[in-house]
């Protein structure tokens, strides 16, 4: 390439000389400007859902190719996000296709210094031994300040939950019947905090 092709080539030289004289136009373009291609344009698929991060149900669109998820961005139709998204609702395909995605289960025992990977099926039933033990060990029939004949609680106090911003109502409320019918007093979420 000569040095009046290169000239000719660059951006201000074309647009001084040509009809694009805002420099927003093709004065702009280059080869590699003209190659690039959008995340989304080789989808197969795009599904419509619901940001999980907190109450405010933000529209996103899920784009798909060959059954992955490529990119999830704001839905310009939803009427509560109108195609926005917040940093953490537009950092959401994190969530699933992360590198920092765990798959495994970490546990780290009492008193210990190190991680190690159980699997799923070993780690329910200790979370269930714990939950019938925290019931058998807690529970109050009766209100401790009363009589034994006083008035009736039914309820534990040697567990309680906590809801993060990331769960919708529904989850919310099968997790308040869960933790009611345990006999659990204190539950709460992150939201109302």
């Amino acid at each position: 390439m000569g040095v009046g092709d290169w000239i000719r080539s660059w951006p201000v030289y074309r647009q001084l000389s040509g009809s694009d004289s805002s420099g927003r136009g093709a004065a702009a373009r280059s080869a590699h400007t003209d190659a690039l291609r959008s995340r989304v344009a080789a989808a197969d698929e795009v599904v419509r859902s619901v940001c999980p991060y907190c109450a405010v149900g933000c529209g996103q669109r899920v784009y798909v190719k060959d059954g992955a998820v490529t990119q999830i961005e704001g839905d310009p139709d939803s009427p509560i996000s109108r195609g926005r998204l917040c940093p953490k609702g537009a950092a959401s395909l994190q969530l699933t296709t992360g590198q920092a995605r765990r798959f495994d289960v970490l546990y780290r025992r009492p008193y210990g210094t190190d991680w190690e990977r159980l699997d799923l099926d070993t780690a329910m039933d200790m979370i269930a031994d714990r939950v019938i033990a925290a019931r058998r060990d807690g529970w109050q029939w009766n209100d401790p300040a009363g009589e034994a004949e006083g008035p009736r609680t039914r309820r534990t106090l040697g567990f309680a939950s906590l809801g993060g911003a990331t769960l919708d109502n529904e989850e919310n409320y099968l997790i308040k019947k869960l933790f009611t019918a345990l006999g659990a007093i204190q539950i709460e979420n992150q939201a109302r905090i």
